[in-house]
């Protein structure tokens, strides 16, 4: 099953992460998730980043949170309307998105080393394809599960 696959992947890809993220940097899979969404592309809502790295706003605002704190994110308000607030990285936080963003590429290298450079652009493909198709399947719902009685 495509699911119970990709899962087996992930469970077994991300302990390097964790280790990295946790052990030397101080932050989460997620604190890292965030900081990468917004080394990418600074001074976003907390709704932009949420959508942008897939969790619901919740779990944004937790990590968002863990990561003023540690005074690696900085919230400043929406310059023309100051009710809304944006994100940036601080310097701390532009420093250790620097240092681990090559340790988190070297670990996906490491992962797609077992594959020729023409299969690593054919999984990519096919995953942003599953993606895109998970989507539509989620954005429609239950509709597309199957009933058994």
């Amino acid at each position: 099953m495509l699911l119970y696959v990709l899962w087996q992947l992930q469970a077994a890809a991300r302990g390097p992460v964790v280790r990295v993220c946790e052990a030397e940097f101080g932050i989460t899979r997620r604190e890292w998730r965030m900081l990468a969404q917004l080394g990418q592309g600074e001074g976003l809502a907390s709704s932009a980043l949420a959508e942008r790295a897939g969790l619901d706003r919740a779990q944004t605002s937790r990590a968002v949170g863990g990561l003023v704190g540690k005074r690696l994110v900085a919230r400043t308000p929406r310059p023309g309307d100051r009710r809304e607030v944006l994100l940036h990285l601080t310097d701390e936080g532009r420093a250790v998105y620097d240092a681990l963003l090559p340790r988190i590429a070297a670990i996906n290298r490491e992962l797609l080393s077992v594959l020729a450079p023409a299969e690593v652009e054919v999984l990519d493909g096919l995953l942003r394809r599953l993606n895109a198709q998970a989507l539509r399947v989620g954005a429609v719902g239950d509709d597309v599960v199957p009933k058994f009685e």
